[in-house]
């Protein structure tokens, strides 16, 4: 088992090596706009998951992935020279789709803050339901008696 720093940085120059690799040496039309995101090698070093992005619609993302699918081997025979590994590491190419999970979680949080702000709308002219004041308050009148039998239950215990 390989060390997991040793590993962090050889998916990173996994990840260099292919996007330069892509942006020189494929030129297949098929390829959109790619960007290169991210990389993880397995601690044997034997696969590698590239993660891309495309922009474009559906149809550019699925040319890039053949374009992809078309060059692996190629991509692997320059990763695996400029490594210099014993054994190549195999490429699987996985579409990135953080792009659509962030425009989710923005028009999730959208929803929430529309709402949010009708239930402050609706409080702002809300009146409490009970009384105005719910906590027993004692009279004072009370509390005075209370603190002169006190007195009194002290003064009988220091005469014991």
């Amino acid at each position: 088992m390989s060390d997991p720093a040793k590993v962090r940085r050889h998916a990173e120059r996994v990840r260099e090596l292919v996007a330069s690799a892509v942006r020189t040496q494929i030129k297949d039309p098929r390829l959109g706009m790619i960007t290169i995101t991210d990389a993880r090698l397995t601690a044997d070093l034997r696969e590698a998951t590239i993660f891309y992005t495309v922009l474009g619609d559906a149809e550019a993302k699925a040319g890039t992935a053949a374009a992809l699918d078309s060059a692996k081997g190629m991509l692997r025979g320059s990763v695996g020279r400029a490594l210099g590994l014993r054994h190549s590491p195999s490429l699987t190419f996985v579409l990135d789709d953080v792009q659509d999970h962030v425009k989710h979680i923005d028009d999730l949080l959208a929803e929430a803050r529309l709402r949010d702000r009708e239930v402050h709308k609706l409080a702002e002219g809300a009146a409490y339901a009970g009384e105005p004041q719910p906590y027993k308050v004692e009279d004072e009148d009370e509390s005075d008696d209370l603190e002169f039998d006190l007195d009194e239950a002290e003064d009988a215990a220091a005469r014991r």
